[in-house]
């Protein structure tokens, strides 16, 4: 929805989720030396201050990055998120949160291109001006994602993660992201796709995994993490999912070790757990 200000989550647990896995997925990317590009579909700011504005509203980044924040013990894959969200507060302070956008573009390398989407007024021109001296390396759309992204594949290196994840708070947006994929597929079959989804007491976000199941069926890896029970009020976020379509082998171990972490962490009741499921080639 156009009113959807992502400031108000940074930093919470599903951001945890999805950004510890984005980073994975782009040092995965950065291994070999062939160029990649990385395409967001729902860039957001890019950057979010958790010191005034809307995190501060109800700080959910207090029960996300905040608790791994002076962590000694992190797994190595939140070690290697966490060094991200640090090169934004070099004085150890947590100020500053990065989206998507700015931890790829920390990722990147000179020969690898970025392709930015965000549909909301506001949020195109704060991302503008947080990647003011990106250079030819990304280019920044106010557009919606889901319809653009279709001029963008096959990219031509042929290699490339395709971020999609809307706010859901528009409940066709399960629909759209699942046509989504599936052209995309057909366009670029063998990019990797990373899809974020909300664990919320809705029909829509219940029967969400198994049809992404069905667009890639031979090659997927789902993740969940769920940090309390569903609200008795039957509304508000209580996990997250993120699935993704031809994920690197090595992914699954990865979060295997990582998860556990997250739930001892970030769990907030007794009922917080993980799941990870996968189907390989």
């Amino acid at each position: 929805m156009l009113s959807y200000r992502h400031a108000f989550h940074a930093g919470n647990h599903a951001d945890v989720l999805k950004h510890a896995v984005v980073v994975q997925l782009l040092r995965y990317l950065g291994m070999k030396d062939k160029a990649y590009w990385y395409i967001d579909t729902h860039a957001g700011a890019g950057v979010y201050s958790l010191k005034e504005g809307y995190a501060t509203k109800n700080a959910e980044f207090d029960t996300g990055i905040g608790r791994l924040w002076k962590q000694k013990d992190l797994p190595a894959a939140l070690t290697e998120y966490v060094e991200e969200v640090s090169a934004l507060n070099p004085d150890g302070e947590l100020r500053y949160y990065p989206g998507s956008p700015y931890l790829a573009w920390r990722l990147m390398r000179d020969q690898d291109r970025m392709r930015l989407f965000e549909l909301h007024s506001t949020e195109i021109d704060v991302l503008r001006h947080n990647f003011r001296d990106a250079g030819r390396r990304a280019m920044l759309f106010g557009a919606d994602g889901f319809e653009g992204i279709k001029a963008l594949l096959p990219p031509p290196p042929r290699r490339a993660l395709v971020l999609v994840d809307p706010s859901f708070e528009d409940k066709r947006d399960y629909a759209r992201t699942l046509t989504c994929i599936e052209e995309s597929l057909k366009r670029f079959a063998t990019g990797t796709y990373a899809i974020w989804y909300p664990q919320v007491t809705r029909q829509e976000s219940q029967r969400f995994p198994e049809q992404l199941k069905r667009l890639q069926p031979t090659n997927w890896l789902h993740l969940t993490l769920t940090v309390s029970r569903p609200p008795s009020d039957g509304f508000g976020l209580y996990g997250s999912g993120m699935f993704i379509l031809n994920p690197p082998y090595t992914l699954a171990a990865t979060m295997k070790e990582t998860l556990p972490y997250l739930v001892d962490k970030l769990g907030q009741d007794e009922t917080a757990q993980f799941k990870i499921e996968s189907r390989g080639d």
